[in-house]
Parts: structure tokens; sequence; C-alpha cells
């Protein structure tokens, strides 16, 4: 932002401080350690990450005024996932754009939001952000996928909401353990991409389910950090292997299942022969926009699709 656009945005910011003071506030703390005073009801909220503020935000029942975003090949603007993962999107809704990476400073300003919640990610500047409004700088690396509902229930005094939707959720959970004997089945989620094997300890929506429904997971997975994820080559892929595999594609940029298994093989060409669960049939394509959600809908039709692949199947268990 240049000189003359900065001081406007100082002008906006001094001309909304009136309204903004009559609200009641509150200390927050956010994840780089600043004190920031917020609205005690915010009700004209910036988000500047669709994945992980404002999928869950829908979620629980805000509607921001303004969204990071991304754009497809012919310029149009969505809200990553959130199509599947809410139904709500930039078309059908009144959230308005704000831009991708960096978000658009001037757009923001034009939305007079009474609080901006950001990412590390996002790379626009926090220091203009707070001359528009109080921002929070929120760490969704560090408090995990679903964590990020926790924190924005309590900025948004959603926490009754969020109570249901774990309630769901364990409830989902609850049915897996009861239908499947998961202790004794081993699982594991591997991705090709570039020529390498990713391999997480905890992959995003499905590793969560995968882990709080009690399965287990080969002893090279374990051996990541939790939140982390693994880089190897194509020596490695024996050990990533499991009863069954789950292998993920991206939906929002138009890929398939046979784009997955591309991926794999520029890894290793003819993969399969190398996978006791790709050999088996036992290896489970799905679309990486639920897999990796952070939201409880995600929960939702994973904890299903688990249900429907494994519960009452015959299957090959993996020699150890």
């Amino acid at each position: 932002m240049n000189f003359s656009n900065l001081l406007a945005a100082s002008a906006l910011a001094f001309t909304l401080s009136a309204p903004v003071l009559a609200q009641d506030t509150r200390t927050f703390t956010d994840d780089l350690g600043r004190t920031v005073d917020i609205p005690a009801e915010p009700l004209r909220i910036i988000s500047l990450h669709d994945l992980a503020i404002t999928v869950p935000l829908l979620e629980l029942g805000i509607s921001p005024v303004g969204s990071q975003g991304r754009t497809t090949a012919e310029g149009e603007p969505f809200i990553r996932s959130s199509d599947v993962l809410t139904g709500v999107d930039f078309g059908n809704s009144d959230i308005k754009f704000v831009g991708n990476l960096p978000a658009d400073v001037e757009a923001i300003s034009a939305l007079e939001p009474d609080l901006i919640l950001t990412t590390p990610w996002q790379t626009a500047p926090v220091e203009q952000l707070d001359i528009i409004a109080p921002t929070l700088v929120l760490d969704n690396s560090k408090r995990g996928d679903l964590g990020m509902h926790d924190i924005l229930a309590e900025i948004t005094g959603t926490e009754d909401r969020l109570a249901v939707l774990k309630t769901r959720y364990e409830g989902q959970v609850a049915q897996i353990r009861r239908l499947i004997d998961t202790a004794n089945i081993s699982v594991n989620v591997i991705q090709g991409v570039n020529g390498e094997v990713l391999s997480w300890h905890t992959y995003g929506a499905l590793g969560k389910v995968l882990r709080d429904a009690g399965f287990t997971f080969p002893d090279r997975v374990n051996q990541i950090p939790e939140g982390d994820l693994a880089r190897m080559s194509a020596e490695e892929l024996p050990a990533l292997d499991a009863d069954f595999l789950f292998v993920t594609y991206r939906t929002d940029i138009l890929e398939t299942p046979d784009d997955a298994i591309g991926h794999l093989n520029e890894v290793m060409p003819g993969f399969c022969n190398f996978l006791h669960a790709c050999r088996e049939n036992q290896m489970i394509v799905i679309p990486r926009e639920e897999a990796s959600a952070s939201a409880y809908y995600g929960l939702g039709v994973l904890s299903y699709m688990i249900i429907s692949h494994i519960s009452g199947r015959d299957f090959v268990a993996k020699a150890d």
C-alpha cells in the first residue's frame, strides 16, 4: 500500500473509531502473543484464510462480510472447499471477495470491518490491517485443522453450536468403533507430489477420524512428528503400506482419481506392485476437499465413507 492509500486507510479507521468504541470490548491474546482489544460481539468479520477461518466460521453459523479466496482460470473467485462443505460461496452469499495472497487491504477497508482474522500464511501486513480494525493472527498450523473451531467459537460466542457439532462427531466415531475392529486394522494416507511420496502423522480430517476411531498406522508414519508430514523417495513406499491405503485428489482444480494414481506412478512406475493394499484392491481414492477439510461436515462424510468401505468386508490383511 502506498503512502496515500495508507493515509486513506488511517482516515477510515478514525471514522470507524466512534462506533467501535461504543461497543463492549475484551482483551484477547493472539497466536503471535499480541494483546488486542476486540469487540465482545463482532458483527463485521473479515476472514483472511478461506479453509482455516471462513469454512469454520460458516459451520459455526457466522457469515463474514469478506473473505480471502482463490480464483479459477477464468478469474472467478471462490472459497476453497466451501461449496461442498457448507454450500456457501461468494456467488450465493453476501460475502465479498477481498483477494488472495496478499489480500487487498483497500477492499478490506471498504467493508468497514470491526474485526479481522488472519493467519501467518496470509501475506497482507498485520500492521496495515491493524489500522483498519482490531486484527488477530491465529496459527492454524499449531492449533490443527479442527482446533480453529474452538478459538473461533470463543471469539464469536458460538460455543453452544460447536458443542452440537462435537457431540455429533463423537457419535460418528462411536459407530465406527462398534462396526469395525479398528484396533486390528492398519491404515495410512499417502500422496504423490513431484516424484516424491508424502505421508502425514495425521492427514487432516481423514487422519483425525482414523486415529480417533482407533485404527493403527505403520511405524514409519507414527515416527513423523504430530502435525507434520514427511517427503520420501520411492524406496520408502513399502514402509508406508497398510491393510487399507487412502489416496486423495483435488476436485477444486478438476482432478480425478486417475490423476491421483498418475502422481503415484511418477513416484515409481508400477507402484501398485509394491503395495499390499493396492494389489488387493484395498486402496481407496477419494476427493481431497473433504479428506483434508477443516470442517465437522467433512468428518461426518469421512466417517460414513470409512464404514461403507471397511465394515462387513472380507479383506486381506497385510502380513507383518
